[in-house]
């Protein structure tokens, strides 16, 4: 395989995938890239600031179990998201001026990429023991603060995020995946190699 141009890295939510992937970047001169912000789903339910949570984030994860959570917002990256990703990684490949690209988000789904192909492109994706994902989430969303209604949107959230760490591991059956906690650029360096 020629020299990667492109990096990828897929995880759950607060795994650690736009700090690496900054760090990365930056260890690289490249651009960093992440999907949060190219489609909406109902996303966190918590605001900053203390500003009120809207409503559809409120009832999404008061009225979905944690299975329908895994398969609403899977759905979501599968049939809204991972098209836009897929046209901007083409985009970049064909482009020979391009420096190079990380690109990271929780829409970059181990089967989306082997179904691709692409050529020099280098995938992982961020794992994490789930009491680091619970404790990353609650201080994320500032949980002592929270009311016991808010706290119970979170404990779905967290539910859901785990549940997504445990299909991202049994997809990718632990290959390809590195543990968020040891934040190691060095081992993604390798896989450009």
């Amino acid at each position: 395989m020629k020299r990667a141009k492109l990096v990828l890295i897929g995880g759950t939510s607060h795994a650690g995938k736009s700090t690496l992937g900054r760090r990365l970047a930056e260890e690289l001169d490249w651009n960093h890239l992440s999907t949060d912000q190219l489609a909406r789903h109902p996303g966190r339910p918590w605001n900053a600031g203390g500003n009120q949570i809207p409503d559809d984030v409120v009832d999404h994860y008061t009225r979905l179990s944690v299975a329908e959570l895994v398969d609403s917002v899977l759905s979501h990256y599968r049939s809204n998201v991972w098209p836009i990703i897929d046209a901007i990684i083409r985009s970049r490949l064909n482009n020979p001026f391009d420096p190079g690209l990380v690109f990271e988000g929780s829409a970059i789904l181990p089967e989306s990429v082997r179904a691709a192909g692409y050529p020099r492109v280098a995938a992982t994706w961020l794992t994490a023991p789930n009491r680091v994902i619970t404790e990353r989430i609650k201080r994320s969303s500032d949980y002592e603060t929270r009311t016991t209604a808010e706290q119970r949107l979170v404990d779905a959230f967290i539910q859901r995020s785990i549940a997504i760490d445990e299909i991202l591991r049994a997809d990718t059956d632990g290959e390809s995946m590195l543990d968020a906690t040891s934040g190691d650029v060095a081992e993604l360096l390798g896989l450009l190699a």
